[in-house]
């Protein structure tokens, strides 16, 4: 662990600190501010959630669960998951592209797009489990609230809620007749509209939903661009990068012919047609010279894009298909019956240029797709000195990630290190030519495409390379769960519950990876990607795993609005069944073919311990807890030949804290914050190798959010609003082993949105945002794909954007 004496004293005593200005701030504001003015953001005395499968207020919730309603989000002006995820202590969700989310609870990531690994955090849709991550982003939009429960959750939410779940509920239908509209521009194009419209009466009610949401790309992208000198390498005008183009609906029915019955159904499509991702090299300049990385780029792909990767431009192709029954009965006083059913499928092309630069070098395509069924069934008892459940559950997953990539032999040669290909080097260095990174020049041009003629002795200058390789996999979990709250006296309720699972895990890997032509010219039998060629061959391999995970919560009631909470609960990732392959010949014969090389990376399993107190007293509400983790067999992705693969680490352990907080000043005037501090890490052993002493991946050891909710009435039928904010982040690693090279320094974005309402009851509002607003620099990722080849890129946050809105509603 990275942590000193010091720092795990400090952690510890802050949360001890923040319990008691906790208690002292509140008995504070109860004195200058009447009860009825605490609300949360859509006005109600009590924010409810159902992180425990039922409706309770968040502060009787014995675990840690931060909630932002849909009204909350309009306020600050958010409608993305990574948008919301600042404003969340203990969640950061990064969106390198929709295609590859990575989400992250108490500094543990899960953003494997490998069929064959499972999540370690748990994405709920309308109560359905939707965590593969290529086919988990949901755009947000007619949303009621999001849940984000923090620490191991497999006896509420299964088997993937390793750390964490969490869960977007969207807005259900009910009586009446209304409708609303919000549509906004601004710079770089961008063009947003969303509404909704619900009717219907108390037995049968219908809403409809939808979003579409475009921006131009804010990283230029100068490859095939007519009016400018580049290097044209894929003979298209490349679009700019970092864009959006998305698009949603989702029709909702509900369902009640009494009292005792209801039913809800809801179908959603989700789809992306988005620009190419900006993967930003610091060595391969683009025409004119610029490496900068906020810079412009010359992203130009493959010039047989279109017949090997399967689309001509780089950029994103997704579609994402879900439908959701859940039906819950009052069987008899006290007793609820419970069932949610689900579907989901999804397909995804990304086509990407992982060198960062205008070579004809790494272009890539993903081709992932998969389909997921669900079932869970529940009882619910309540009585006056117990509530208890018990239930049931099966998940069923088909997936696949398909691999193709396209290069030109002699480019790859003299641009790649590696350790085999030195002697091909040695040759071009002889005839001149420079390699390694010195194969693009200072100023863009590509000597290396000299490299073809070179080494083919002038009979060819152009050698294209093509190769693939697929990981598939098919999961079937079972489970059975229960859980029992005892309630010996109105202040006290005992809570301990377990989830009994039984899985199996099929992998699958194929592979089409044939030997260079150049290279077999100098006796080198290889792939370029140095993989082993199945031909196509599909090898498999299956395991069957069981486990108990337990939770142990105890609640006690301060008073009726202030409670303190202590849990213990344990968390596991599936064992990872790896399937690739391996040559059966050395390098120096020719590839008679390959056979399967399985690796079953052990279990990651975590104990949980926390505690805390939540609650409000007067106009102030907050929450604040105090946790420690312990992993063994911490599971980490790294790259290997293209290729994200799972290793085990050995131990880590992880100690922090997390507030929140709000405070109604005046009926004018509230303020929000949250604070993070996460010290987290691989043990510092010998045994856990060139992972020993790492922080955790993607997650800065402090983070922090806050802002105002300003509302200034303007005469009797107007009123001015304005929600000034700030999130702050401090350094952060993108990949493991740590490197200072691979990393981002601490940084703080503003963001402000403001206008004015009117009519009754606010119907129309008009008004302005602009987030990032003093336009700060950063990266949200670095490494990636051209990491695993020497060559890491980097990719820029968005800049300041702004623009105006108008919104309806009737």
């Amino acid at each position: 662990m990275n942590s000193t004496i010091g720092r795990v004293s400090a952690a510890v005593l802050l949360a001890g600190l923040s319990q008691a200005a906790f208690i002292q701030a509140a008995t504070a504001q109860a004195m200058i501010q009447p009860q009825e003015d605490a609300r949360d953001a859509d006005g109600n005395p009590d924010v409810i959630v159902t992180a425990q499968k039922r409706e309770q207020r968040i502060e009787d919730v014995p675990v840690t669960v931060t909630a932002v309603t849909g009204a909350r989000m309009a306020d600050l002006g958010v409608n993305s998951l990574s948008e919301v995820a600042q404003y969340i202590p203990g969640l950061q969700i990064q969106e390198q592209s929709a295609n590859n989310p990575g989400f992250v609870i108490r500094g543990i990531t899960s953003d494997s797009g490998s069929a064959q690994q499972g999540a370690r955090v748990t994405l709920y849709y309308n109560g359905v489990d939707i965590s593969r991550t290529r086919g988990a982003y949901q755009d947000l939009y007619d949303i009621e609230r999001i849940e984000v429960v923090k620490g191991p959750q497999a006896t509420l939410f299964g088997t993937a809620a390793a750390i964490g779940a969490i869960n977007i509920i969207s807005a259900k239908p009910r009586a009446g007749t209304e409708g609303g509209i919000l549509a906004s521009y601004g710079n770089f194009d961008r063009s947003q509209v969303s509404g909704y419209l619900n009717a219907g009466n108390d037995t049968l009610a219908g809403r409809i939903a939808f979003a579409y949401k475009y921006r131009d790309g804010y990283v230029r992208n100068i490859a095939g661009d007519p009016k400018v000198a580049n290097q044209n390498q894929g003979r298209v005008d490349q679009d700019d990068l970092n864009g959006q183009d998305q698009r949603g609906v989702r029709g909702s029915l509900r369902w009640t012919p009494n009292s005792s019955l209801t039913a809800d159904l809801v179908l959603t499509y989700d789809g992306q047609r988005n620009p190419g991702t900006a993967f930003k090299s610091r060595v391969f300049a683009p025409t004119g010279g610029q490496t900068g990385d906020y810079g412009y780029a010359e992203l130009s792909g493959s010039p047989f894009s279109a017949e090997v990767l399967g689309r001509r431009k780089l950029g994103l192709t997704r579609n994402v298909y879900d439908a959701n029954l859940t039906v819950a009965v009052d069987v008899a006083p006290g007793i609820t019956f419970t069932t949610v059913n689900g579907y989901r499928r999804f397909d995804a092309l990304e086509i990407f240029d992982a060198d960062g630069g205008p070579a004809w070098y790494l272009e890539f395509g993903e081709d992932a797709r998969g389909d997921q069924w669900s079932h869970e069934s529940r009882f619910a008892f309540d009585g006056a000195h117990y509530r208890a459940s018990f239930g049931w559950n099966a998940f069923f997953e088909n997936g696949q990630q398909r691999v193709p990539f396209s290069t030109e032999e002699g480019t790859y040669l003299a641009c790649s290190v590696a350790r085999d290909f030195a002697p091909i080097r040695q040759i071009l260095n002889g005839a001149g030519l420079s390699t390694g990174t010195a194969c693009v020049a200072a100023n863009g041009t590509i000597p290396a495409t000299r490299a073809t003629a070179i080494l083919s002795r002038g009979t060819a200058t152009v050698v294209p390379y093509s190769a693939s390789f697929a990981n598939y996999g098919n999961t079937d979990t079972y489970s059975v769960f229960a859980d029992a709250t005892w309630i010996p006296t109105d202040a006290l309720e005992l809570t301990a519950g377990a989830r009994v699972l039984i899985e199996d895990r099929q992998s699958g890997y194929s592979s089409v990876m044939p030997d260079s032509r150049l290279l077999a010219g100098a006796g080198i039998f290889t792939s370029l990607l140095a993989a082993a060629n199945t031909k196509g061959q599909k090898f498999t391999a299956e395991r069957s795993y069981a486990a108990i995970l337990p939770r142990f919560n105890a609640l006690y009631r301060l008073n009726d609005d202030v409670n303190v909470y202590a849990t213990v609960s344990k968390g596991r990732r599936s064992p990872v069944v790896q399937l690739d392959a391996q040559r059966i010949v050395p390098l120096s014969v020719a590839s008679s073919g390959a056979i399967p090389r399985l690796q079953i990376i052990p279990a990651e399993n975590v104990w949980n311990y926390e505690g805390g107190i939540k609650g409000r007293v007067g106009a102030f509400s907050g929450a604040a807890s105090v946790f420690y983790q312990r992993y063994k067999g911490f599971q980490v992705s790294v790259f290997e030949n293209g290729l994200t693969v799972t290793r085990s680490a050995g131990s880590a352990d992880n100690l922090g804290v997390e507030l929140e907080a709000n405070i109604a000043l005046h009926r004018w005037l509230s303020l929000f914050g949250t604070f993070a501090y996460i010290d987290g890490g691989i043990g510092n052993d010998p045994s856990n190798g060139v992972f020993a002493g790492n922080r955790f991946r993607l997650q800065p050891d402090t983070t922090a959010s806050g802002g105002a909710n300003l509302r200034i009435p303007l005469g009797t039928s107007a009123t001015f609003y304005a929600t000034p904010s700030a999130t702050y982040r401090s350094k952060v690693f993108f990949e493991l082993p740590n490197s200072e090279a691979i990393s981002q320094g601490g940084y703080t974005l503003v963001n402000l949105r403001a206008g004015v309402e009117f009519g009754d009851q606010g119907r129309f509002h008009v008004g302005g945002f602009a987030r990032n607003l003093t336009n700060k620099r950063y990266l949200i990722d670095a490494g990636n794909t051209g990491g695993t080849f020497s060559t890491p890129t980097y990719i820029a946050g968005e800049p300041r954007f702004y623009g105006v809105e108008l919104g309806a509603r009737f």
